[in-house]
């Protein structure tokens, strides 16, 4: 059977009162970035409901011995925040994931030539093929940074169907690209926009999230 990529947009009212929040340029950076973080927070929320594996084990309530599913402890997850927009998204995903390695990723793109590049990477030289991971992006535009950080993962071992991405909002072109070069993904984002303009950017979007998170 073929993989696809899939992208699932959630509908929830409080994942679009902070898009709207977000989108709005006069949201002042304070509150631009809590609008993000809460984003985050209920995005990663859905992206690992039904992905970390749980064990069976017997508790004492102060009644009786009971059964419950904690998430295995052995099983390897690691959260990979692309700076520096990315770095907004970490707090809100770790606290739900608090046992997750956090791997720092630092991508510039050239105004001119809309093409990435790394300056900071902090990923494992060799990954094991069972770890999990959640690659924090606020935007998908052009896809040539986020290609770029999957190329880095699989190289050193990362299993493609074992890496989700959230994200904010999302654009046709790199939605096409991930999905010819990694269709097994599962991106969970606030919102689908159908434009990128020259100076790749996603409109209507909601502006340059690093600037607008950082105040600079």
């Amino acid at each position: 059977m073929s993989l696809q990529l899939k992208v699932f947009v959630l509908p929830h009212p409080l994942i679009q009162h902070w898009l709207t929040v977000a989108r709005d340029k006069s949201t002042p950076f304070p509150l631009f970035r809590t609008a993000i973080q809460e984003l985050s927070r209920w995005l990663t929320y859905e992206a690992i409901r039904d992905w970390l594996p749980t064990q069976t084990v017997e508790v004492e309530t102060p009644l009786a011995f009971t059964t419950g599913k904690i998430i295995q402890s052995q099983a390897p997850l690691a959260i990979v925040p692309i700076l520096r927009a990315g770095l907004t998204m970490v707090e809100p995903c770790q606290s739900l994931v608090p046992a997750a390695r956090v791997y720092h990723v630092g991508m510039v793109r050239d105004e001119a030539t809309l093409l990435p590049s790394c300056y900071l990477d902090r990923l494992p030289s060799s990954i094991g093929s069972t770890t999990r991971f959640l690659i924090l992006e606020p935007m998908l535009a052009t896809g040539g940074t986020i290609t770029q950080v999957m190329q880095m993962l699989t190289e050193r071992g990362a299993d493609p169907q074992l890496i989700r991405l959230v994200s904010i909002i999302c654009a046709p072109p790199a939605l096409q690209k991930l999905s010819s070069l990694y269709p097994s993904l599962q991106i969970f984002a606030a919102a689908i926009d159908e434009v990128v303009n020259d100076q790749g950017f996603i409109v209507p979007g909601l502006g340059d999230a690093g600037d607008r998170a950082f105040g600079t």
